[in-house]
């Protein structure tokens, strides 16, 4: 089971990014019977959850350090899951990490031990 990551780089304060992340073929014999989160980590601090999706796409949840600058979305038909960053800022500078839940098409979770698979990071940095 993969996860592929991608969609970092680097912005200035108020720039916008899209990631992207891709369960490759094959990894899950229903992609919809996983929630999705999105973890960020920097050195020094824990890791964050900063969003999750349920499996159905039905439910989300946001961290409050990014709720109304971030977005979660899901496409099912392509097993991949998105995170809309608006508004950047310097603090949402760090690796971000996509996950998968089995057994979660109508919850989410945003604590990483209910998280079974993950992909490798993606960097995004946010200049002054």
């Amino acid at each position: 089971v993969q996860l592929q990551a991608s969609g970092g780089g680097s912005v200035q304060t108020g720039g916008s990014l899209r990631l992207s992340c891709t369960a490759s073929e094959g990894s899950f014999s229903d992609y919809s019977d996983y929630s999705m989160g999105w973890f960020r980590h920097t050195p020094g601090k824990e890791r964050e959850c900063v969003s999750a999706i349920s499996g159905s796409g039905g439910g989300t949840w946001y961290a409050y350090s990014v709720k109304g600058r971030f977005t979660i979305s899901r496409d099912n038909a392509k097993n991949t899951v998105y995170l809309q960053m608006n508004s950047l800022k310097p603090e949402d500078t760090a690796a971000y990490y996509c996950a998968a839940a089995p057994n979660s098409r109508a919850t989410y979770y945003f604590r990483a031990y209910e998280y079974t698979t993950w992909g490798q990071g993606t960097q995004v940095t946010v200049s002054s």
